[in-house]
């Protein structure tokens, strides 16, 4: 066991059950293909995989703790939902040779990979994606800049998708309401053509 799984597990060491889906996804369930293949990339606790799941999707959950794994397994396996849990280090290699109708990912961000995800969605393929921003209000997430996105940087970073849906408050306004932390993006594989 290398020392991030080792800290990830310890995470979620005390963890019983997942938590919803992220909001950008459960706010969207109408985009969704009525069939396919769904991923849910640094799954954690696998809200996101138990809800495309219960939409019909054959879903894949990848994380790199093995305590996440085996608690959105068992839970998969109460409902009678397709999910596959694969546990690894996320790296743009794992991605390679694989193409999904759905990727969903939240509270994860790890630029490197960004072209092997453009590359992973089939033609028509959504990505949903929802991570923290550096200009957010309230002091929760990771610290670290490097986990944290820069303005419209999601826009910037999946440019080559069609924009669907993009929110990004961050201090626009009153900062008393509205989801602030977080930037969140639906984007579109319309080159029918060829990858992204």
């Amino acid at each position: 066991m290398n020392d991030l799984q080792a800290k990830w597990d310890a995470i979620y060491q005390a963890a019983h059950q997942p938590g919803p889906p992220t909001e950008v996804l459960a706010e969207h369930p109408f985009l969704l293909p009525a069939e396919g293949s769904a991923l849910d990339l640094a799954c954690g606790l696998g809200g996101n995989a138990l809800f495309l799941a219960q939409q019909g999707l054959r879903v894949q959950a990848w994380d790199i703790s093995a305590r996440a794994l085996e608690i959105l397994a068992s839970h998969a396996k109460l409902r009678s939902l397709d999910i596959t849990c694969r546990q690894h280090r996320i790296e743009a290699d794992s991605l390679r040779n694989q193409l999904f109708d759905v990727i969903v990912i939240s509270r994860f961000l790890d630029r490197t990979l960004c072209n092997a995800i453009m590359t992973a969605l089939k033609p028509e393929g959504l990505l949903f994606y929802q991570t923290f921003i550096r200009d957010k209000p309230e002091p929760i997430g990771p610290s670290n800049p490097a986990f944290l996105l820069n303005r419209n940087e999601l826009l910037q970073l999946f440019a080559p998708l069609t924009p669907v849906y993009y929110r990004e408050y961050a201090r626009t306004g009153d900062l008393r309401r509205g989801p602030r932390n977080e930037a969140a993006f639906i984007g579109q594989n319309t080159n029918l053509d060829s990858t992204p």
